[in-house]
């Protein structure tokens, strides 16, 4: 491979040949008679030019035979290995398992695979009646058949969600089910024979690899190519009380890159992006799901439309982190409350109460919603723990058993 001006690394025409001439060793000859002579000379010409004929007429059956099983340009050929994207001018962009591909190679196989996404949804604003509102995010088709991923916090709470593909067709999107831990939902659409992300090993990854974003940045660039590289590996990160192991990456990201595809330089589909740092002279600071932890996710929710697995402690905590807040809750202290208790949960049966203050859990302080998550998913589904909360000036202590999360509200938006 060679690089252009900008650095790009642009693979061989199909077409060139590097030959390589070799010569043999030679001995001295011995006097044989010119006929003798002739005639071996003759031979091995022959033997040549049958080889050099051989040789090219293979080359070009061979790229006859690539080219004409290329069919609409989306499917790879079986017996090439090396030939991971067919191009619509039936010109095979090849590439092998340590190869890189220039940004616009690796555009031109994976742009297809990334979508456009708006939702809808309802809000009371008293007296008005309701408001609409609009959002806007990307996500990636994962099969043919129109199963795509984005982030969970893209379409939730969507009463009605929409995709454009990148060939401007639009459709109506249902949604399959949400994942708030992991940032993760699936939704599909009507749709067959479409171009499906080729899904990479994001455990592979090391730093100052290239990576590339496509997505649709604040809701109207639909398609928009960004490049950098892998800026760092298992990024702990706490977005939204969560705490989140994620793939840090400088290629530019922006509102509405939500749900959008990171790829690598083989134009394998590597991370889910879901979040960036922003703030006075922050840049270059994106991050994304890694592709291995998002399709655990997304065929659980395909197949049972939650995640398996996911402990439930029968609590809906609350993080107060401002006096403000604390004083909108008429609240004394900052910290982690019981904001809701489950109707038939083992807390209820415990005796915690919406308001109680949550000290610790398994003798483990608690001072973020953060802290909370990680204290109940340290357990699996059927095991205790012991939650110790302020009730007033007493502090009382429960045992609770986590059940397994299965979502009430499953129903799809169309």
């Amino acid at each position: 491979e060679s690089q252009n001006n900008n650095g790009d690394y642009i693979l061989p025409d199909a077409q060139e040949l590097d030959v390589q001439s070799r010569k043999s060793s030679q001995r001295s000859p011995k006097k044989r008679g010119v006929k003798r002579a002739l005639t071996v000379f003759g031979v091995i010409m022959a033997m040549a030019v049958c080889s050099v004929c051989g040789y090219f007429g293979g080359i070009y059956l061979n790229n006859r035979a690539q080219a004409n099983s290329a069919g609409t340009g989306s499917d790879t050929s079986s017996n090439n290995s090396n030939v991971v994207y067919m191009s619509s001018n039936k010109t095979p962009v090849s590439s092998d398992n340590n190869e890189t591909l220039s940004v616009s190679q690796i555009a031109a196989m994976a742009a297809d695979s990334v979508v456009e996404i708006v939702v809808r949804s309802g809000a009371d604003s008293g007296y008005m009646g309701q408001t609409i509102l609009t959002g806007a995010g990307s996500g990636v088709i994962l099969t043919q058949s129109g199963y795509i991923i984005t982030n969970n916090h893209v379409v939730e709470d969507a009463d009605s969600i929409n995709v454009r593909l990148r060939s401007g067709e639009e459709y109506s999107a249902k949604l399959i089910g949400t994942d708030e831990k992991s940032d993760i939902a699936v939704i599909k659409i009507e749709a067959e024979n479409l171009t499906a992300a080729v899904v990479g090993d994001s455990s592979l990854l090391q730093v100052g690899e290239l990576a590339v974003a496509i997505g649709n940045p604040l809701g109207e660039l639909g398609g928009t190519v960004t490049d950098g590289i892998i800026s760092a590996l298992d990024r702990e990160i706490t977005i939204d009380g969560e705490n989140m192991t994620l793939l840090q990456t400088n290629a530019a990201i922006n509102p509405g890159n939500s749900g959008g595809g990171l790829f690598n330089g083989r134009g394998e589909l590597i991370g889910i992006v879901n979040a960036k740092s922003s703030g006075t002279d922050i840049e270059g600071l994106g991050f994304a799901i890694p592709v291995n932890d998002a399709v655990k996710v997304f065929d659980d929710l395909v197949e049972y439309g939650y995640v398996r697995g996911r402990v439930d402690a029968g609590i809906d905590a609350l993080e107060i982190s401002d006096t403000a807040t604390a004083y909108m809750y008429r609240v004394s202290q900052l910290g982690v409350y019981v904001y809701g208790v489950d109707s038939g949960s083992s807390a209820q049966s415990a005796g915690l109460k919406s308001g109680d203050y949550i000290l610790s859990i398994d003798g483990k302080e608690i001072a973020s919603l953060a802290d909370f998550n990680s204290a109940v998913d340290a357990h699996a589904v059927g095991e205790q723990i012991e939650i110790s909360v302020l009730r007033g000036k007493t502090v009382y202590d429960f045992t609770v058993t986590l059940t397994e999360y299965i979502p009430q509200n499953q129903s799809s938006a169309v």
